[in-house]
C-alpha cells in the first residue's frame, strides 16, 4: 500500500506524533511517500524512517492508495490543489484547532492508521466548486473545496456586488463582500458570518454577504445546478477574490462566473465518525457552559 504524506511548517511541540504517524505507517509495511516540501522541512528532524520524496512531477492517480495529511483544515485545503480530480482520498490528522475536516485527533494516531491500512472506512465525497474570469485570475488551480469570496481590502470602503443567478438579476449587494460556499464550507467564514450550516449531500450552495450595508439583506441558499455571476464595483483600485487558501488582487472591474466542479474529493471517514457527531462535538452541542 502507497500512501503519501502531506503537511506545512508546523509547531516543533507536534515533533513526537508526526513521529508517531511515520512509525506507525512503517510498522505496517506502508510505502511512505512524503511530499517533497514536507520532505524538505522534516530534514534532520525525525528519527530516520524509509520513505520516498513525492515529486511534483509524479502522476498520484493509480499510484498513491491514499493522502494523509499533518496539520489542520487549512493544510488540508491546500491538499485539494495536489489531489484535483484525481479520486485519491484523504485523512487528516489534526495538529490545529477546531478540525472540521482533518478529524483526526494527535491521540487517536495508532487507532486510525490500524484503520486506514486494513481499509475500515468510507468515503465521504464533497463536491466542489470552480471560479471562472476572463482572465483566468486562478488558472488550474480555479476550484474551492469550501469557498470562494470577493473581498473589500482592510483598507478601503466597502465595494458593490451585482449578483445574478443563471443569467437573472439576483441582488446588488453593498459591503465587505460576498462569500459563495460549499455546504462543506458552510461551517466555515460563512457560518461565522451568519450563514446556515448546509449538509454536505443537500445539492446547494450558499450566498452569505460580509457585513451587508442593508440589515435586511441575509444569506441565500440556492441550487448548486445554477451559475451564479458577480459583478464587483469599488471606489478603491483593487480587491480581492479568494479561492479557499488562494487569494488574488483584482485591479479592474471584471465578471466572475461560479459553479459546481466537475469533480469531488473523497475524504475518508472513519466508521465511528459521521458528520453530526462531527457537529456535536466541534460546535460544542449539548453542552452547558455553566458547567465548565
Amino acid at each position: 500500500m502507497r500512501i503519501a504524506i502531506y503537511g506545512r511548517p508546523f509547531n516543533l511541540d507536534v515533533l513526537p506524533y508526526v513521529q508517531e504517524v511515520f512509525d506507525n505507517l512503517s510498522q505496517h509495511g506502508v510505502d511512505i511517500y512524503v511530499h517533497h516540501q514536507l520532505s524538505d522541512y522534516l530534514n534532520d528532524k525525525i528519527k530516520i524512517v524509509t520513505y520516498h520524496v513525492l515529486g511534483s512531477d509524479v502522476k498520484i492517480k493509480g499510484f498513491i492508495d491514499l493522502f494523509i495529511t499533518l496539520g489542520g483544515d487549512g493544510t488540508l485545503l491546500d491538499m485539494v490543489s495536489v489531489i484535483r480530480n484525481t479520486g485519491v482520498p484523504v485523512i487528516g490528522i489534526n495538529f490545529g484547532r477546531l478540525g472540521f475536516l482533518a478529524t483526526i485527533n494527535k491521540s487517536d494516531i495508532a487507532a486510525a492508521i490500524f484503520a486506514v491500512v486494513n481499509k475500515d472506512y468510507s468515503l465521504d465525497s464533497r463536491d466542489l466548486i470552480s471560479i471562472n474570469s476572463e482572465n483566468e485570475v486562478f488558472g488550474d488551480d480555479n476550484f474551492a473545496l469550501n469557498d470562494i469570496t470577493i473581498h473589500k481590502r482592510d483598507d478601503a470602503a466597502m465595494i458593490i456586488t451585482r449578483v445574478y443567478m443563471d443569467n437573472e438579476f439576483l441582488n446588488a449587494y453593498w459591503g465587505d463582500g460576498i462569500i459563495i460556499s460549499t455546504p462543506t464550507g458552510s461551517t466555515a467564514y460563512s457560518l461565522s458570518c451568519g450563514g446556515p450550516i448546509i449538509f454536505p449531500q443537500s445539492n446547494s450552495l450558499v450566498l452569505t454577504p460580509v457585513s451587508p450595508h442593508n440589515l435586511n439583506v441575509r444569506p441565500v441558499v440556492l441550487p448548486d445546478s445554477s451559475t451564479i455571476t458577480f459583478e464587483v464595483e469599488s471606489r478603491s483600485s483593487n480587491y480581492l477574490v479568494s479561492c479557499d487558501s488562494r487569494t488574488a488582487t483584482i485591479d479592474k472591474t471584471m465578471r466572475f462566473s461560479v459553479q459546481k466542479a466537475g469533480f469531488q474529493l473523497n475524504l475518508v471517514r472513519l466508521n465511528n465518525e459521521s458528520y453530526l457527531s462531527t457537529l456535536r462535538n466541534k460546535l460544542l452541542w449539548g453542552l452547558d457552559v455553566r458547567n465548565y
